[in-house]
């Protein structure tokens, strides 16, 4: 399987998926996507509910990357990755919650940052450099590859946060690891963190001076190991004969992207919801045709503040620039505060179910989405994090206490330690280069 840029549009400059991971970005400034995406046999698809999460992982993976790494080796990295469950929990008539918050750090970028570490390990890079990995975190990207990589032998990894704007069990997550891991908190917002990440990864000087890759959904390992979710989740459904809409809380669009790269592999889903926050960039080029980069307004789902969301070129690639194309597999919604605090209030209230804030924009665009078009099949809202993440949002929401995690726990008691910057390229440059 090869791989080429998404302004690639001939496919002139295609690389294998060793280049493609460790570089991140491709040289003309875009994402990198598969060639071609095979569809799944019938076959294949009768024998999914049949097997458990690692197992599907591995066959799935296998079939995305096309032989780019042998089956064994992906099946063992699928077995130490997908090494805690999924469940897919029922909170109404034919309505589920996807919980992807049961992994290490508690939120679903566990499976993308552990993936791409044991991934890129398999890799004969140059063992001899030092393999410098930046990530620009609005939440709970940076603690998920924090953990991914911690203590990896040869690897130095840079976790750009913005002040002020991440929660406080967030930022104890993303500052507490020291070791190869350094936690940068700049002055700005996510989107300038972003920036910064992707100025990094295209510098000229930079790229004769140091091993540089991305570990944010900029980086296609980070994107293709969440496909597997959607997988499993059709897996797990009791009744296959009914239609399935997935609605996925966005912010930087890559998972939403894994899902149409499961869709474009076979898996049967109907049609997706992009639910976002007020940073509604997406749902409003759904609704017009037009994108607009905006500046990203803080919320208190915090992880989805994201005003220029990196893999919508992906999802433009995917669709062939098409919005009519687009709009035919894809809703978008967006929801404010006030909206995501009466879900999160709702949902315990008449399902003693506890949300967090972005499971409950997700479930927010999942119920509009069934109450405009009468829909009756099978609906899914991903659950992202685990609710004591954002613990005093939202018990204030149910008046009540939520049960508080052991391994969260462990957390609050250890000292934070990053380096304050200024929302500065020049600066972060030289930290990169000198630590």
């Amino acid at each position: 399987m090869l791989y080429v840029s998404t302004r690639d549009k001939q496919h002139l400059n295609p690389v294998n998926l060793a280049t493609a991971v460790i570089k991140g970005l491709a040289d003309d400034g875009g994402l990198y996507m598969p060639i071609h995406i095979n569809t799944l046999g019938n076959d294949v698809l009768q024998k999914l509910p049949s097997l458990e999460l690692p197992e599907i992982a591995g066959i799935f993976l296998n079939h995305l990357l096309a032989g780019a790494v042998s089956s064994s080796t992906l099946q063992a990295i699928s077995s130490e990755v997908f090494d805690f469950p999924i469940p897919l929990e029922a909170i109404g008539e034919n309505i589920y919650s996807l919980e992807l918050f049961h992994g290490p750090t508690l939120a679903f970028k566990d499976v993308g940052a552990r993936f791409m570490s044991r991934l890129m390990k398999s890799f004969n890079y140059d063992d001899a450099a030092e393999l410098k990995v930046a990530v620009a975190t609005s939440g709970d990207t940076g603690s998920a590859v924090a953990a991914g990589f911690h203590a990896v032998k040869g690897v130095k990894v840079y976790v750009l946060f913005p002040k002020g704007k991440v929660s406080k069990m967030q930022q104890k997550q993303l500052t507490t690891w020291g070791d190869n891991i350094v936690a940068v908190e700049v002055d700005g917002t996510f989107d300038d963190c972003q920036r910064h990440v992707k100025m990094l990864l295209s510098d000229p000087d930079l790229k004769t001076k140091a091993l540089l890759t991305s570990a944010n959904s900029i980086n296609i390992a980070r994107l293709l190991p969440q496909a597997v979710y959607y997988a499993y989740a059709w897996s797990r459904l009791t009744n296959k004969n009914k239609p399935l809409v997935i609605s996925v809380p966005s912010g930087n669009f890559g998972n939403l992207t894994a899902g149409l790269i499961a869709h474009k592999a076979g898996i049967p889903i109907h049609h997706f919801i992009a639910s976002t926050n007020v940073n509604d960039s997406v749902p409003n080029y759904l609704d017009t045709g037009v994108f607009e980069s905006k500046p990203s307004l803080p919320t208190i789902s915090n992880a989805m503040d994201v005003g220029n969301p990196s893999n919508f070129e992906r999802m433009l690639h995917l669709f062939d620039d098409k919005q009519a194309q687009m709009r035919e597999l894809i809703t978008g919604y967006s929801f404010t505060d006030a909206e995501t605090m009466a879900a999160i209030s709702n949902l315990y209230e008449t399902t003693a179910y506890i949300a967090d804030p972005h499971g409950a924009v997700g479930y927010l665009g999942l119920k509009k989405f069934i109450q405009e078009k009468s829909f009756t099949g099978n609906g899914l809202f991903l659950e992202t994090a685990h609710p004591a993440k954002f613990g005093e949002t939202v018990e204030k929401c149910i008046l009540n206490t939520i049960p508080y995690p052991e391994r969260l726990a462990a957390f609050d008691v250890k000292d934070e330690k990053f380096i304050a910057c200024p929302n500065a390229y020049d600066v972060i440059k030289k930290l990169v280069l000198e630590r």
